[in-house]
């Protein structure tokens, strides 16, 4: 039977902000860069700055409901992985009780700024849910769950594109595709560290699904990424800005791809690499915004 690690005492308030992994800044910024993206874009300049708050504290509750409901699905698997079993659903430091009541506080949040989006907006943010809400379930029956994860993460292009026109347009889909592909590259990556314990285990995951050849599919996510990206950059004719920092972001990609090819990489590459996509995600934010301006 495993053991729990143990904690020395600390508030509830804090059990909380764990269980809402506002001690990881990294995965919620990396939620929040491709809505950014797209609120930028659309304005082709500079977007309604209140608009940009609600963008940001959305994508804020946004993830922080998903991440509570992840774990609420995955209590009783999060104890047998190293990596996971220390968060407070899994260790018994906070109740299922608390881990509902935190998840529809944080929807209920979510639902308050998405009332301040136009009518697409909102019912996309509605949309939504139903993804967030079943995708710790992917990882039992389906093959690929990352790409659940990958469509959850598109609706913020989506939503956010549509605050500001009301409509969607060529190269909407077109930086959603770039979002699902770039999503699809990192969680990979993410993925790869807990393969032994998966396997053990018996849940899914795309690392296990392309086995050996996994280094190789996040290079091909991270191509297609920069395909969908060039066509963004094209069809909306950004500048020179835009594709420097394009520029940036495929020589970071080709290094990614190049430290995951020995068979067995160093543990923190994985780690790393997730790391390193959130500054190369705000290198393409300021790359677009300059696209646009300049």
């Amino acid at each position: 039977m495993l053991t729990q690690p143990q904690r020395k005492s600390e508030p509830t308030w804090l059990t909380v902000a764990r269980l809402l992994r506002w001690d990881k800044p990294t995965g919620r910024l990396i939620l929040m860069i491709p809505a950014l993206w797209a609120v930028f874009l659309a304005a082709r300049g500079t977007p309604p700055w209140p608009l940009v708050g609600v963008i940001v504290l959305g994508s804020l509750a946004t993830s922080a409901a998903g991440c509570v409901v992840n774990d609420l699905w995955d209590r009783d698997i999060d104890p047998r992985v190293q990596r996971t079993r220390s968060r407070p659903l899994a260790s018994r430091a906070l109740s299922i009780k608390t881990g509902l009541v935190v998840a529809v506080v944080s929807f209920a949040c979510a639902w308050v700024l998405a009332s301040y989006l136009n009518a697409l907006s909102f019912w996309l943010c509605v949309a939504a849910v139903p993804v967030i809400i079943l995708y710790p379930l992917a990882k039992r029956v389906f093959p690929v769950p990352q790409l659940v994860l990958s469509i959850a993460w598109g609706f913020g292009v989506l939503i956010s594109w549509t605050a500001v026109t009301e409509a969607l347009e060529l190269p909407t889909w077109w930086l959603w595709g770039a979002t699902v592909l770039w999503t699809l590259g990192f969680d990979t990556v993410y993925a790869m560290a807990d393969r032994d314990d998966d396997k053990r285990i018996g849940v899914n995951s795309s690392a296990l699904f392309f086995g050996s050849y996994a280094a190789e599919a996040v290079g091909l996510f991270f191509a297609g990424t920069t395909l969908s990206l060039v066509a963004v950059g094209i069809t909306m004719g950004l500048g020179v800005g835009f594709w420097l920092s394009l520029a940036i972001a495929v020589v970071g990609w080709a290094w990614h791809y190049y430290q995951l090819r020995p068979a067995k990489p160093h543990h923190s590459v994985y780690t790393q690499v997730f790391r390193q996509n959130v500054w190369l995600g705000f290198v393409l934010l300021i790359g677009m915004v300059l696209g646009v301006l300049i």
